[in-house]
């Protein structure tokens, strides 16, 4: 099986974080940030991995450091359970459509971190959630996560539904990219041999 856990201790937020990349999509998500706990409980459902969460954080001052140092701990969780990466199909991509809103991920779970995100919100606040929130946990994920990511919203008009649908999207690109192919389930796809960086 492939799991780990990531205990991650801060002056500003103690997250853990549990993962099962060959799970059924089960969550247990507690940070105290109602909107995005409901965005990882997306993550889980739609990637299939099993996801444990929980994160005290200074919430007195806002949602910045939780939301961020969740990205991190689960970035860090993924890249752990993955190992070498060995038999991994790598690649993956998803246009996902949520009624008005489209939005296109595409990753390479590579072990070279990067980020290209190009999403706009009609506003700042999704509730009490900061929407530029979004981009600082996709941009925590991928680094620690080892993962090249590419997300682009190409129409929509409702924040939730703009937010909603990049998790989802990357949740399915996790899906594919992250599942073993049966054809090469003993090598590193890569030429070089190695998915380290």
């Amino acid at each position: 099986m492939r799991t780990a856990t990531i205990s991650r201790k801060t002056t500003e937020t103690e997250v853990s974080c549990t993962v099962n990349l060959d799970g059924s999509g089960g969550y247990d998500v507690k940070t105290g940030v109602g909107f995005f706990d409901h965005m990882m409980e997306q993550l889980a459902r739609h990637s299939l991995i099993d996801i444990t969460m929980s994160a005290k954080g200074d919430l007195h001052i806002d949602a910045h450091h939780t939301v961020e140092d969740c990205g991190i701990a689960l970035g860090q969780a993924v890249a752990k359970a993955l190992g070498d990466r060995k038999g991994i199909r790598r690649y993956a991509s998803c246009d996902l459509p949520m009624d008005e809103t489209l939005t296109r991920v595409a990753i390479d779970v590579s072990g070279r971190p990067f980020l290209v995100f190009n999403c706009e919100y009609p506003r700042d606040k999704i509730g009490e959630f900061d929407t530029e929130l979004v981009r600082e946990w996709f941009q925590a994920f991928a680094m620690n996560a080892g993962i090249t990511l590419h997300l682009e919203n190409t129409a929509g008009g409702n924040a939730h539904h703009i937010a909603e649908s990049s998790f989802k999207a990357l949740a399915r690109s996790l899906r594919d990219a992250l599942e073993i192919d049966l054809r090469q389930k003993d090598r590193i796809p890569s030429t070089k041999g190695s998915l380290k960086g």
